[in-house]
């Protein structure tokens, strides 16, 4: 058996004393993507959160590319520069002044250092080519502030680039995109993910989109509801123990994106 990229153990977490992610275990294989589904309210960001570090758990075991980490203790460097994650939304208030080529730059400098733009060929050289993978060249002396929504999607994607990567972790990566934009998103990170090798995680309400393009599901709501390949745990039955009775999901019109599978 290949050896994982994320094993979790048993992860439990509470937020204000409420138990929000309850005796969770799984693992997640190198070079595959998996969808973590549930309702709103139960637990996803929570659970991501805790694989990262950034809030501790109560309960449980989690290794990240073979390194045990200690509950609510920061990733060790190694481990950290070889993750990279994509909230819901790049949160900037009023005119930051930051372009885009000097916020991709970021991701060549070492974790943790917002050091400033400096000239170097090696460094100068893949904040270009990340650019130029993701159409964001053009965008290089453009503003963070001033970009769209789905602009800013593909320079996070450019941030990822910059260095090698292991896992992306993706919060609702497609949040705030029309259908259009959504599915050029997913055609250019599914691209990227065959080229560079990576194992994505992503929470996503999207269940179309992930019965298309993930190998693997995560249903929670609190605890593990369910776990399996798209067909199994997107069926109705399963759905409705997830949602509950009635549930019917939206359904996102596509124009054709990609089904790597």
């Amino acid at each position: 058996m290949m050896k994982a990229v994320l094993n979790v153990e048993g992860l439990s977490v509470r937020r204000d004393g409420v138990l929000v992610v309850d005796d969770v275990s799984f693992r997640l294989p190198p070079e595959t993507d998996t969808a973590l589904v549930g309702p709103n309210g139960a637990g996803k960001s929570t659970l991501v959160q805790a694989l990262l570090g950034i809030l501790p758990r109560c309960a449980g075991r989690v290794e990240l590319l073979g390194h045990p980490l200690g509950s609510g203790a920061p990733l060790p460097e190694a481990v950290r520069d070889r993750i990279a994650y994509l909230p819901q939304n790049l949160a900037l208030r009023g005119r930051i002044p930051l372009n885009v080529g000097e916020f991709v730059g970021l991701g060549w400098d070492a974790p943790g250092l917002s050091l400033p733009w400096r000239a170097g060929s090696g460094r100068r050289g893949a904040v270009a080519a990340a650019l130029r993978r993701t159409d964001c060249l053009a965008l290089a002396d453009r503003l963070l502030s001033d970009l769209s929504v789905g602009q800013r999607k593909r320079v996070l994607l450019a941030f990822c680039l910059v260095r090698p990567r292991s896992l992306l972790v993706l919060d609702e990566a497609q949040a705030g995109l029309d259908s259009q934009a959504s599915d050029q998103f997913h055609t250019l990170l599914y691209d990227l993910r065959r080229s560079e090798g990576w194992t994505i995680l992503q929470v996503s309400h999207d269940l179309e989109m992930v019965r298309r393009t993930c190998d693997h599901v995560l249903c929670l709501n609190r605890s593990l509801r369910c776990s399996g390949a798209p067909d199994h745990a997107l069926s109705p039955s399963q759905l409705e123990r997830l949602y509950g009775p009635g549930f019917v999901p939206y359904q996102h019109h596509h124009h054709g994106g990609p089904s790597p599978r």
